[in-house]
């Protein structure tokens, strides 16, 4: 982890480790309870600074919460561009894993590759909410604003971009025998130790956990309406980690192509009133996140804000583990 926002204490035997300690919250901002003094709207600026790096999809499940609170629905359109922005959101963060990956087995050259190429991402997330990192775009019952001129046509060259960058990172690192040493049989979480710390995304489907809730859970937006695959890997190392991201942006890259083919007409939002005031209730949505599972449990009196809002992200779950898999490690 990157600017002490995690901490692992480690105990050593030499160079093995004998113990692993992981401290969380060096960078906590006590998100949960500043929903409490927020009105629904507001919210949105806060989450999307959850995980930087997957922007917009930090708050759809929030937005999808307050929706079946109040009993709205956004049009089609706008919950087939909320699968967009939400599977670029994807891009953008895992292409950084992909070759920042590399950097920290030695190799420097993939991380330039992964910047430059998620720039053209970036731009389209920014030339169109406006927010480079921190969109704020998403509304209760639709989106800000309809896309601009000639978006569609750039987007779907900026996946013709990231397709290519897959390879190149393929061609790159997966073929390297350095890269194989250092990876393979190397983190191995079998697939029952990963379902009982409750790990997510893709570090469950690299242990074999066909998983994915994009595809398993009933959701408004758009994916049921594309053709995509969910992939897993047998072997739980962090080889098969890397190989399972690899895939997935490629998946995400045919979801925003065909949805962009596919993109219905009409409003991008329903009718709300002005004032958001959410009746009283209680609701839980979690999204496939490009880190794993993100999910809101938001619980309304009836006020302007939540009354509670409890927030599962998939990284407090997924570095749970790290003591188990430290272990014995070098």
């Amino acid at each position: 982890a990157t600017h002490g926002t995690l901490r692992v204490i480690a105990r050593l035997d030499g160079e093995r480790v004998v113990d692993a300690d992981v401290v969380a919250g060096y960078m906590h901002r006590g998100y949960e309870k500043l929903t409490e003094v927020r009105t629904y709207p507001q919210v949105t600026s806060l989450i999307n600074r959850i995980d930087w790096l997957s922007s917009f999809a930090n708050e759809v499940p929030f937005i999808l919460a307050a929706e079946q609170l109040m009993g709205v629905e956004a049009p089609p359109r706008a919950q087939w561009i909320r699968t967009i922005l939400f599977e670029m959101a994807r891009i953008a963060n895992v292409a950084l894993f992909i070759g920042e990956m590399g950097v920290q087995l030695g190799a420097v050259t993939p991380v330039f590759l992964a910047f430059r190429d998620r720039e053209h991402v970036l731009n389209l997330i920014e030339s169109y909410t406006g927010g480079r990192f921190h969109p704020n775009f998403d509304r209760i019952g639709g989106l800000k604003d309809d896309l601009p001129k000639g978006w569609i046509a750039e987007s779907k060259s900026a996946m013709v971009k990231m397709r290519q960058f897959c390879d190149d990172l393929e061609t790159l690192l997966m073929g390297n025998e350095i890269f194989q040493t250092r990876c393979r049989g190397v983190g191995v979480i079998p697939r029952e130790i990963a379902l009982s710390y409750g790990l997510s995304g893709a570090n469950a489907r690299a242990s074999g956990i066909d998983w994915d809730l994009r595809r398993d859970e009933d959701s408004p937006l758009a994916w049921k309406h594309v053709d995509w695959k969910v992939w897993t890997h047998p072997d739980g190392d962090s080889f098969a980690r890397y190989w399972v991201r690899l895939q997935e942006v490629r998946e995400a890259t045919k979801i925003v192509d065909q949805l962009l083919d596919g993109l219905p007409a009409g409003p991008i939002m329903a009718k709300v009133p002005r004032i958001i005031k959410v009746p009283a209730g209680e609701a839980y949505v979690q999204t496939e996140n490009p880190l794993g599972a993100m999910g809101y449990y938001v619980v309304s009196k009836g006020g302007l804000g939540p009354f509670r809002c409890k927030i599962r992200s998939a990284s407090f779950s997924n570095t749970s583990v790290l003591p188990w898999v430290l272990k014995g490690c070098y």
